[in-house]
């Protein structure tokens, strides 16, 4: 037999290469071997095979599995801010960020947080903030090309905001403020657009950097998302019990002074071509 090319494949349907494959074995009454043999040693097998496993995974009729390395983290998730290529995972050995510095207040040794971002689709991963004693690391957020991280040193008292360059890897020191500049590092996140650090306590939002602003919301409101000069907040409500229960969400639009522009119903989310998406 001749070896398959390309052009022949292509003129198969998935089918058709299988029917290629089962007449070689019957060919071969089972027996003889000589025909198998040949077809396995030439590589005519291999292609044929190769052929029929990558058309029916282009097709999704089978799932292609990849294993990535990850040192432990076995969940990741899509990095905020508009991009579809980079994933994130984290490790939780103290918590979340706030639990972390209670404990080093309370003279408890800090180990770090592991941190590592995932490509998509060739799942190649990195780890731009070392897991080090004494720093703890929040999610990662998406803006302008990089991928922005906090790294919070709590020997040292500074929050550093880390890049790392989404084309050519490279990691870098954005900006660092004193751990002094926050009351404590309750809901202290990074967010959009533009670069923003913020924390959220109860019903008071701080604006850390890059200009300070602190204002004040209703019950149930949470800081998200920000575009330019209008901070957007997510409301819940709920009401009854049992079958008669309710649960809803707002979407409040507020300027840096604290003013209410806009309230409407439903959420809002960025997608990852950059487009605001209304869920009513």
């Amino acid at each position: 037999m001749a070896q398959p090319t390309k052009e022949w494949l292509d003129t198969l349907t998935e089918k058709q290469i299988l029917a290629v494959i089962v007449w070689h074995f019957r060919r071969d009454h089972f027996s003889e071997g000589s025909w198998i043999a040949d077809s396995g040693a030439d590589g005519h097998m291999a292609v044929l095979v190769d052929a029929l496993l990558g058309r029916c995974e282009r097709q999704g009729l089978i799932m292609k599995t990849k294993t990535i390395e990850t040192d432990g983290i076995t969940y990741i998730e899509p990095v905020p801010g508009a991009t579809s290529e980079w994933y994130y995972g984290m490790d939780y050995e103290h918590g979340d960020l706030y639990e972390a510095e209670e404990l080093f207040k309370d003279g408890h040794v800090v180990k770090g947080r592991k941190l590592c971002l995932v490509h998509f689709p060739d799942g190649e991963v990195f780890f731009p903030v070392p897991k080090t004693e004494g720093h703890y690391s929040e999610k990662p957020i998406f803006f302008d090309g990089g991928i922005y991280m906090l790294d919070v040193d709590f020997p040292n008292g500074v929050i550093r905001i880390v890049r790392f360059d989404s084309s050519d890897h490279q990691v870098s020191i954005h900006t660092e403020l004193p751990l002094s500049s926050v009351k404590d590092c309750y809901n202290l996140q990074l967010s959009i657009s533009p670069l923003t650090l913020s924390r959220q306590s109860g019903n008071e939002l701080d604006i850390v950097w890059p200009e300070k602003v602190s204002l004040s919301m209703e019950d149930h409101d949470s800081f998200f998302l920000r575009d330019g000069e209008k901070l957007f907040f997510n409301r819940w409500f709920e009401e009854g019990e049992d079958v008669d229960y309710k649960y809803w969400e707002e979407t409040i639009v507020r300027d840096l002074n604290g003013n209410v522009i806009e309230i409407f119903p439903g959420d809002v989310m960025q997608m990852p071509n950059g487009e605001m998406w209304y869920l009513k």
